[in-house]
């Protein structure tokens, strides 16, 4: 185990890690916020869900989740068909639109993420990559509810 004092300096890294979360998200395109993003993104990678399944994957409560599905809906990313299993419920499907957009979005991030990095190795690249997945494994092994946040989303619509 890692000294105390390595933990403690971590934790300073991620709170300065805020700024590298706002500037990607500034880099999305301005009719797609990060959490519209995230949801986009999401749908891609799981394929087609409830809309409570995406509140869980975003990690947020199912008010947040309804505007980004409307945000999402009104511009054609996504449809919400009934659920044939419970009417009352609707499964989330991207779009032709949608698919596009997400390819748009990791287009994005991707050139900005070149240009901040374009000092870096491959090999330090990948190895940071490598690290931040192992730290995510070592969260959803350890969450009762594993989850995947609005941000981890986003970075990994680069992946």
């Amino acid at each position: 185990m890692a000294e105390q004092g390595l933990y403690e300096e971590l934790v300073r890294q991620f709170s300065a890690f805020g700024a590298v979360k706002r500037e990607l998200g500034r880099a999305l395109p301005a009719d797609c916020p990060s959490g519209s993003a995230a949801a986009l993104t999401l749908l891609e990678r799981h394929g087609d869900m409830r809309m409570s399944r995406l509140a869980e994957l975003l990690a947020v409560d199912m008010s947040v989740t309804s505007r980004h599905v409307a945000h999402l809906a009104e511009r054609g990313w996504i449809d919400r068909s009934p659920d044939p299993s419970d009417k009352r419920g609707r499964i989330l499907r991207l779009t032709p639109a949608g698919r596009d957009r997400v390819q748009e979005l990791a287009r994005c991030t991707t050139r900005l993420l070149a240009a901040r990095l374009s000092d870096w190795s491959d090999e330090d690249v990948a190895r940071l990559t490598e690290l931040m997945a192992r730290l995510r494994r070592c969260f959803d092994e350890q969450s009762p509810t594993p989850r995947t946040s609005a941000i981890t989303a986003i970075t990994a619509i680069t992946a």
